[in-house]
């Protein structure tokens, strides 16, 4: 039994986020869609507790999808991000790449390969909360002269 992720679809393409939404609700997953850079920030204002990992176009209007990771990772340091795009390029690979996001596919991407990128994801979401956790509450024992 696989685990529900928390998924925020970003794309301008409308058909491809629901078409993609639809198969990923399929498996399983928690899925919110966006159809735009600033939309996607709005989303998580109301839904980031509950988001795993963005999957977020490149190439939009408004907002682009560096300029719209650059502002997630800012605001939402663990909050995974996937880069996914038909217009891929070497260049924009590594601009994403350098400014936080998990992992970058081409569009038409394979199926498979996202669900396990999103699980990659997600796993790693829930490792370095945890970490955080485990030294929030060193630091309550610590203060409350415990030890831990």
């Amino acid at each position: 039994m696989s685990i529900s992720i928390g998924v925020l679809l970003v794309d301008d393409e409308r058909d491809f986020v629901e078409m993609l939404g639809l198969r990923l609700e399929e498996e399983g997953h928690r899925v919110a869609t966006a159809f735009s850079g600033e939309a996607a920030l709005g989303a998580l204002e109301e839904s980031h507790e509950i988001t795993d990992v963005v999957v977020l176009d490149l190439k939009m209007p408004g907002l682009d999808g560096v300029e719209t990771l650059k502002a997630i990772k800012e605001r939402w340091p663990l909050l995974e991000v996937i880069l996914l795009t038909g217009h891929g390029t070497i260049d924009s690979a590594v601009a994403g790449l350098k400014s936080g996001a998990f992992d970058y596919l081409l569009k038409p991407a394979d199926f498979g390969e996202l669900l396990e990128k999103l699980d990659q994801a997600r796993r790693l979401k829930w490792e370095q909360e945890e970490r955080m956790r485990l030294a929030e509450a060193k630091l309550m024992g610590r203060r409350s002269g415990g030890l831990l």
